[in-house]
């Protein structure tokens, strides 16, 4: 692999992994990397941007109360601000990444939206049961659920893929979102909505990440099959497949050299900041996608099509 760049300007030269080839591409991000998963969003350089000051709510989620797991950095970050803007309360399940998650709901407080945090392991199956309780003893319902955490780690080959790596990627990634969803679904009403978040690695096969790409095919499947089995109680089950986002799950699991790269081989030669898919989750939680479930929308910049 061969990198020609310098951070500052836009346009770079790349020749990629699969395959020599060169093409211009915008670099989001110099070389970095931190130690453990999920990231710490207030570590990176620079700062992922989770909200565009030019989008405007127009109550279109007015009243709605939507759970989002790792709602407190990175795409689940954006989902949040939109959501807020749409009029929705809303409820963020982290692990420990204390500092971005006050910093996430004192954001949402200073525009007028409510959020309430709650700290666990998603893996932890009681984690679940405490999220819906405390969820309905601060807002009575719950309309929206977006099973958004989860981990990822770079190794080079089946080989190096650990008991453990595979354990801890299958649990936070595949055993937290059912927990959850089979926690949350008795609350759920006609109009709800649940949106699940896979990724554009499950439909490339993405060599580097044998395990978290099995997690994310998984989560195709679920999303299918549960949208078929609540289909007729009017409970819309769909995901998103985001390709290259700078977030705080991509310093946490690449090795630094890799990162200027990461975008390259999409057809936009880019990768993207939060707030882009931010939309996307909005019109999957709102009645704008009445007639829409079971479909995965490919937020990936052309990286892979059809």
């Amino acid at each position: 692999m061969k990198y020609d760049y310098k951070f500052g300007n836009t346009c770079y030269n790349y020749y990629g992994d699969y395959g020599i080839k060169s093409t211009k591409y915008k670099i989001l991000a110099p070389e970095q990397e931190q130690k453990e998963q999920p990231g710490m969003e207030y570590l990176m350089d620079p700062l992922p941007i989770f909200d565009n000051p030019n989008y405007i709510g127009s109550g279109k989620l007015k009243d709605k109360v939507a759970i989002i797991t790792g709602g407190d950095s990175g795409l689940g970050r954006a989902a949040s601000i939109a959501f807020v803007k749409e009029g929705a309360k809303v409820v963020i399940p982290y692990l420990n990444e204390e500092k971005d998650a006050m910093d996430t709901k004192k954001y949402i407080e200073s525009l007028g939206g409510e959020c309430l945090l709650i700290s666990g392991d998603i893996t932890d199956k009681s984690f679940s049961k405490k999220i819906v309780n405390e969820t309905l003893n601060k807002f009575g319902k719950i309309d929206i659920l977006v099973n958004n955490a989860g981990v990822q780690f770079q190794q080079d080959s089946l080989e190096d893929i650990s008991d453990e790596q595979f354990d801890k990627t299958m649990k936070v990634n595949v055993y937290g979102m059912f927990y959850l969803t089979k926690e949350v679904l008795p609350y759920l009403k006609s109009g709800s909505s649940i949106i699940n978040l896979s990724s554009v690695t499950a439909f490339y096969g993405e060599p580097q990440l044998i395990d978290y790409v099995a997690t994310k095919g998984a989560i195709v499947g679920f999303t299918r099959a549960l949208a078929r089995n609540l289909a007729l109680k009017n409970i819309r089950v769909n995901a998103i497949a985001p390709g290259f986002y700078w977030t705080p799950l991509q310093p946490a699991c690449w090795v630094k050299e890799k990162i200027p790269s990461l975008g390259a081989d999409a057809a936009m030669a880019r990768g993207a900041m939060p707030y882009e898919l931010a939309p996307t989750f909005v019109f999957l939680a709102s009645n704008d996608s009445s007639y829409v479930t079971g479909q995965v929308i490919h937020n990936n910049g052309g990286q892979i099509m059809g």
